[in-house]
């Protein structure tokens, strides 16, 4: 009797932790503080690979009349994350009749980041607010929440062309000249030459920048465009 054929060979399955780990929703956010005000931005397109999927999704989230959060990543795990961030201080104004301060924010973020260090949150988060002293504070996160107060910080695709730029204006680390203090108008015009040169380099970081100034008067909001390819 003829031998029964040998069975096709078959692809081996994916990996489930490559199809985990496989970056969705890349976006560009940057911060940057003053003496008494913060700017923070984020830019407006979703993609998805070489797709664009919006052109008016935004990165920023007020959490309180003080304090931003501004997040990129994966955009049902951001609404996921801040969703419960607003419910937990929610509970917070209840219990102590008082909006929740930017530092203490801060370490809930913290704390809500660990919480989940074995599965995290597919966000990368820049909290950025002003302090108990009126003083511009910018918080950056790692994944499972260790942070750090900072004087600018940056997330996304386009973070890698952000800092050295943010290095060399803002804290002037690769200068000799003292560092200014600059105005509100000095760092939104930054802001906006950053997001321009992130666009020319990151396929992922287009279409506008959404740009809030938070000081002691409030919350104000302008929407930069962006190139659109």
């Amino acid at each position: 009797a003829a031998a029964a054929p040998a069975p096709a060979a078959t692809a081996p399955p994916a990996s489930p932790t490559k199809l985990l780990l496989q970056p969705r929703t890349p976006s560009t956010t940057l911060a940057v503080s003053g003496k008494d005000f913060v700017v923070v931005a984020g830019d407006t397109r979703m993609s998805s690979g070489y797709e664009i999927k919006s052109r008016n999704v935004p990165k920023l989230h007020q959490l309180t009349s003080k304090t931003v959060l501004a997040a990129a990543g994966c955009k049902t795990d951001v609404d996921t994350l801040t969703n419960l961030l607003r419910t937990r201080m929610q509970m917070y104004e209840h219990d102590c009749n008082k909006e929740m301060s930017t530092t203490a924010v801060a370490q809930m973020l913290s704390n809500t980041l660990y919480g989940r260090r074995f599965f995290p949150y597919y966000s990368f988060n820049v909290l950025a607010g002003l302090d108990e002293e009126g003083k511009g504070a910018v918080f950056s996160y790692d994944a499972i929440g260790s942070y750090e107060r900072t004087p600018f910080s940056a997330s996304g695709s386009g973070q890698s062309y952000l800092i050295p730029l943010m290095d060399n204006l803002v804290t002037f680390k690769t200068r000799l000249d003292p560092v200014p203090d600059m105005t509100v108008e000095e760092i939104v015009s930054i802001v906006k030459d950053a997001f321009v040169t992130a666009g020319e380099r990151d396929i992922y970081t287009g279409d506008a920048v959404e740009i809030k100034v938070i000081s002691a008067t409030g919350v104000t909001t302008e929407l930069f465009p962006l190139k659109k390819d």
